[in-house]
């Protein structure tokens, strides 16, 4: 028999996915011999066999690959003979190019839920149980390459039964890096004021869960954060949490234990489970949070998410929290441990600083966070759960480019739901989300992702792309570093963001797309606050072709949160009175005047005018709430009715003036013109599609911006689309928020200057 020797390198995900411990097992069943090692971000394997082994080995390698893991062949060539007798793994090497790939954190694989759960098992019960297929990743890694020396595990030295399992290749621990029992690895402690249990997990489970019962309020430190719990169906525990965390209205998630045959009973008591799509989201090991229809009657308080129609739900997304929501036996609220708008807190003491007014218990670990992972959200848009927010479980979100870059460059997005994007030759990696770059932490997180992702990937950017808005802070902060600056006009940034989104090569780029790109407000090109725009053509090759009329403002970035100020500027553009308090007849005098006073084209606004005109909201505590309570309230019109639009100075300018005057009626109730709203505004993007269709060629038309979240809205503009047979597309993997514009930004620069560079 003729002996032949491959040379194999493999990339893509396969270092902390348990694919050294696979590719031993893998050569033993195909009789082969050689080795196996890591290097920086690549697995390198030296293969000796028969020809017709060393096939059969080198499909399964692909084919039967662990199922977190995503190897690709880089390259095979024919190798050197080194007469290996059986098959090793070789220490890791940590020199060479690197070609890193960083899993997310992920939740319990199958077989670590079944010994969780199993009395003869010693990690029975055990909150920090994992394998090669589950466990935290992207929250514990220092360094790359993905060894347990490069992680916050490397203070736990491991037992020797855990030693043992790390160094057997049979075993599915493996070179589990946080592998870890209950004699060796990390434990709970369990604080209050007069109470202190430090390193008896046990114990400190069973307070945790007494103190929810009793209505007290926790903060519990999780995977990528804390979460500030209480029980969802305890009115007075929920108003404090509000109170004591100065978040009057915003929704607060929920998480729900896995009860019944496939773990979703709890669940359908809460809301409705639309498709199967949505039951395999919420089982995944990514455990995101879906906003779903809530059930008539929910087994949660009023104040969970008041006026809305809609819940946020999650399953457990640890083996910690799996432990505590079994005990507890129903829905908590989960909302993310962080002062409004600020990235998520990870660290023990400034968690206590922060959170210390508001919690009244700590149930806490003592493994680090290095480096902060919110909750992913998704909402269900055109029968699919679509993100929202980039979080645990679903970050860093790697895809790849469909146009080559010739030099790495960091994204830094725009000012609110940051993300950061570091890109470079045909890849993009995307940060979880920052949150609103207006705080000092912010700021100081912005600059630990940045920091992070290129030293995690080794890649150092060598240009820099912000947006056009020379106020934003990351624009502020991209313009002080030493590095070439890339400026992308923030609505551009929307509509690459969707055509990179749903585009896996350059023939996919280059399909000619109008692009409706609908949010709360952007820098303009002329200086104007945009947001009511629809754009034509590709990436980097965009011409702005409708805008909604204008209208003047006052009050500066307030008018994000007083609605009442967007429906006043409209009455006061047409000379009508707006019938406000003497505060607001005060505002007028300076709108009058041009003081403080700024122009927007923005549809967000019209949404926040549109809830005030119906008495709905006057002033908001969280951004989006207007909308939200319109989307809620508003019930199915059937209209043919569209906006008037007209050709000036070189744009489709469509006029809200009809639909001022349709709010403004009290011929119908709130609900009839909330959805006579929506489907004005749906029947708009429909005839303009249609207008531009006839004039030219148009391969589809897509949405972006945050106003394209409102799932109602979509919902009406696709199947319209459909019905004219016209392509409609949204986005996929990327938010259609503001969390996109950092991988816009890259779409935008790649297209611009690949080629040039």
């Amino acid at each position: 028999m003729t002996i032949e020797v491959i040379d194999l390198v493999l990339t893509g995900r396969v270092q902390g996915v348990g694919f050294r411990p696979f590719v031993y097992r893998l050569a033993h069943e195909h009789n082969i011999h050689g080795w196996v090692r890591n290097t920086v971000g690549r697995v390198e394997i030296h293969a000796e066999g028969a020809q017709e082994q060393l096939d059969s080995f080198r499909h399964a390698l692909i084919q039967d690959s662990p199922p977190l893991a995503e190897p690709q062949i880089e390259y095979e060539r024919p190798g050197v003979s080194e007469d290996k007798k059986g098959f090793f793994i070789m220490r890791s090497e940590a020199d060479g190019e690197a070609q890193i790939h960083t899993p997310p954190d992920q939740y319990l694989c199958p077989d670590c839920e079944a010994e969780l759960h199993d009395p003869d098992n010693r990690r029975y019960r055990y909150p920090f149980i994992n394998c090669t297929q589950c466990g935290p990743r992207y929250t514990i890694i220092n360094a790359m390459p993905y060894d347990r020396a490069n992680t916050s595990m490397d203070e736990f030295p491991l037992c020797p039964p855990c030693h043992e399992e790390y160094e057997s290749p049979d075993n599915r621990r493996f070179h589990a890096e946080p592998n870890a029992c209950a004699d060796c690895g990390p434990h709970l402690s369990y604080f209050e004021p007069d109470v202190a249990i430090e390193g008896d997990s046990e114990a400190a489970l069973d307070m945790a869960v007494t103190a929810l019962q009793r209505g007290r309020i926790l903060a519990v430190k999780g995977v990528g954060g804390y979460h500030l719990m209480c029980d969802a169906a305890n009115e007075l525990a929920v108003a404090r949490l509000r109170k004591n965390k100065h978040r009057p209205h915003k929704p607060l998630a929920l998480m729900v234990p896995a009860v019944g045959e496939d773990g979703l009973d709890a669940v359908r008591k809460l809301v409705d489970l639309e498709n199967e799509q949505v039951a395999r989201d919420l089982l995944s090991q990514s455990r995101p949070i879906i906003l779903l229809k809530k059930t008539p009657h929910a087994p949660v308080c009023e104040e969970v998410a008041p006026g809305l129609d809609e819940l946020g739900v999650m399953l457990p997304p640890s083996p910690m929290h799996v432990l505590l929501l079994e005990a507890f036996g129903r829905a908590v609220v989960a909302t993310s441990g962080n002062i409004s708008g600020e990235p998520v807190l990870t660290d023990d003491e400034e968690a206590d600083r922060r959170l210390g007014k508001i919690a009244e218990g700590w149930l806490i670990h003592n493994r680090k966070i290095v480096r902060p992972a919110d909750d992913a959200v998704k909402r269900m848009l055109n029968g699919k759960p679509r993100m929202i927010r980039l979080g645990r479980g679903s970050a860093p979100l790697e895809l790849k480019l469909p146009i080559k870059l010739q030099q790495p460059v960091l994204a830094v997005g725009g000012h609110l739901k940051n993300t950061v994007a570091l890109a470079w030759e045909n890849r993009a990696v995307i940060s979880p989300h920052i949150g609103e770059l207006t705080a000092h932490r912010s700021l100081q997180v912005f600059q630990q992702v940045i920091d992070d992702l290129q030293r995690l990937y080794q890649v150092e950017a060598t240009a820099i792309v912000c947006d056009a808005h020379p106020q934003y802070a990351s624009t502020r902060w991209a313009f002080e570093q030493k590095l070439p600056v890339y400026q992308v006009q923030h609505h551009k940034a929307h509509a690459s963001s969707l055509a990179g989104d749903c585009s896996q090569n350059p023939e996919q780029l280059n399909d000619k797309g109008l692009v409706f790109t609908w949010d709360g407000v952007g820098y303009g090109e002329d200086g104007k606050l945009w947001g009511g725009e629809a754009f034509l053509g590709t990436p980097a090759d965009w011409q702005h072709v409708a805008t909604f009329r204008s209208f003047h403002f006052t009050g500066g970035d307030r008018v994000a949160h007083e609605p009442w100020r967007s429906a006043a500027a409209l009455y006061w553009e047409l000379e009508e009175i707006y019938p406000g308090s003497e505060a607001e007849r005060l505002a007028h005098v300076a709108w009058q005047s041009g003081l403080n006073k700024f122009e927007t084209s923005a549809v967000g606004r019209l949404f926040d005018a549109a809830a005030a005109t119906m008495e709905l909201v006057h002033t908001t505590s969280h951004e989006g709430e207007a909308p939200m309570r319109l989307e809620a309230i508003a019930e199915d019109v059937e209209t043919q009715d569209s906006l008037p639009f007209e050709q000036d100075d070189g744009l489709l300018r469509i006029d809200w003036e009809p639909l001022f005057y349709a709010m403004k009626s009290r011929q119908h109730s709130a609900a009839h013109r909330a959805g006579y709203l929506h489907a004005l505004l749906a029947n708009t993007v429909v005839e303009i599609a249609k207008y531009f269709s006839d004039k030219d060629r148009i391969d589809y038309v897509g949405l972006s911006g945050g106003v394209f979240q409102n799932r109602r809205l979509t919902e009406m503009v696709n199947k319209q689309l459909q019905e004219t047979g016209i392509a409609c597309r949204l986005h996929e993997n990327i938010p259609a928020n503001d969390g996109g514009i950092s991988y816009g930004q890259v779409i935008e620069y790649a297209a611009r200057y690949a080629s040039t560079n």
